[in-house]
């Protein structure tokens, strides 16, 4: 169960990633900028296609990996 709680942290991530891509582009520098930096919107989609991606075959290589370790 912890395993599965585990797998699914960077799931929301990326979800996260893909509704708020200006926030997560700026997670770990906003303290940085003394006035909010102005992102590129082609930075923005740059972002959705990387979430996108990422929330398609998260669980394609989690399923793969689990029927690969099962089948032993």
């Amino acid at each position: 169960m912890a395993l599965i709680i585990a797998l699914l942290i960077p799931y929301g991530v990326f979800i996260w990633m893909y509704f708020k891509p200006k926030e997560s582009l700026l997670v770990g520098s906003r303290g940085i900028y003394k006035e909010e930096p102005e992102i590129t919107e082609s930075a923005i989609k740059n972002t959705k296609m990387k979430a996108l991606i990422a929330i398609i075959f998260y669980p394609i290589l989690y399923i793969i990996i689990f029927v690969c370790i099962l089948s032993y």
